[in-house]
């Protein structure tokens, strides 16, 4: 028998909070500011790179830590998402292929120390998994935001923090948070 609507949104609801309640998520968070820290105090970029909902996240990674955390005179952010340039992608995806847009993008602007932030629900995205590749054989922090146990991805990541869902809203619901927290949290407690 069909639930509600109501009954439906109750349901949708647990499940989300279930997926942001472990403790993985705190952990996760704890690292990532060390990390970002660490870039910011030494001027490196921040590079963010994911598909389809993935890059909406990454898109709006980019934009918060580089705007929403600007308190005072404190160091500012350098914040880029390789999944906005189009004409770019396109054009590696067309000379190249597909699985090549994000590496090829990494090779042009990354340098040693700059952090690469994959974002994938499974893990295993072939364009993803690239720019990872290219991110560490130019001596750069990788870090993903994964789910579904982490995928082929979780074994190229220096950090990463992963949803403890197979579902795939639940993972993009909670990838949003850890966007948010971070964010807000270098904001209010305004670490240097």
């Amino acid at each position: 028998m069909a639930r509600s609507p109501q009954q439906y949104t109750e349901s949708y609801v647990q499940q989300t909070v279930h997926s942001v309640q472990a403790p993985y998520l705190a952990e996760g968070i704890a690292t990532l500011v060390e990390v970002f820290s660490k870039a910011r105090a030494a001027g490196k970029t921040l590079y963010f790179f994911g598909n389809g909902g993935s890059a909406s996240t990454s898109s709006h990674m980019a934009n918060d830590l580089a705007k929403l955390t600007i308190v005072g005179n404190n160091r500012r952010f350098r914040c880029v998402s390789l999944s906005d340039p189009i004409p770019t992608m396109l054009a590696w995806a067309n000379d190249l292929s597909y699985a090549e847009i994000f590496a090829e993008q990494i090779k042009n602007l990354g340098t040693p120390g700059d952090v690469a932030l994959g974002i994938s629900g499974s893990g295993n995205s072939p364009n993803v998994l690239r720019g990872l590749e290219e991110a560490r054989k130019l001596g750069m922090v990788t870090v993903g935001l994964i789910g579904t146990g982490g995928g082929k991805m979780k074994a190229l990541c220096d950090h990463s923090v992963v949803v403890p869902s197979n579902d795939m809203q639940h993972i993009e619901d909670a990838h949003l948070v850890v966007c948010h927290l971070l964010c807000a949290y270098f904001r209010d407690e305004r670490p240097v």
